[in-house]
């Protein structure tokens, strides 16, 4: 019994701590031309916390924003993702450790181009790790659908 509760009170904890989670995302397209786009993937950070960037230095242990994009046969996607913000470099001088991070708001945004004429969907998922100066939320992960028409 006592195994139970204490599942139930870290499940309860895990659960809370997601739900109340520092960082916001919205998803749009912005259609370029003719089966072009530009995929929006906007982190809106609360104040005082930060989200790292998909590169880190060689001696980050930050754990870096990634994005994975579901198979379409549909879908291409040109180059990768971008970052558009202000990219700091944070340095911790006592550990000994540097990271690349966002704070505020970081707009990720990836090209992609449609091989048929019509309507579609780009899903995947994010994983990002939220942090401030003195702890970090463990790894999060979201899912996204974007819905792409030419």
């Amino acid at each position: 019994m006592k195994h139970i509760k204490l599942l139930s009170l870290v499940l309860a904890v895990s659960f809370l701590s997601h739900a109340q989670s520092p960082v916001s995302w919205t998803y749009s397209a912005k259609k370029l031309s003719t089966g072009v786009f530009e995929v929006h993937l906007t982190a809106s950070i609360e104040n005082g916390w930060h989200v790292y960037a998909q590169e880190q230095p060689e001696d980050a242990i930050a754990m870096p924003t990634s994005f994975k994009f579901t198979r379409n046969p549909v879908v291409l996607l040109q180059g990768k993702v971008k970052e558009v913000g202000k990219k700091e470099l944070f340095k911790d001088e006592v550990v000994g450790i540097a990271a690349y991070q966002y704070e505020d708001k970081v707009d990720f945004v990836q090209q992609v181009q449609l091989k048929i004429k019509g309507k579609t969907n780009l899903n995947g998922t994010i994983s990002f790790q939220a942090c401030t100066n003195e702890k970090c939320l463990p790894l999060a992960t979201t899912d996204f659908s974007i819905n792409l028409e030419d």
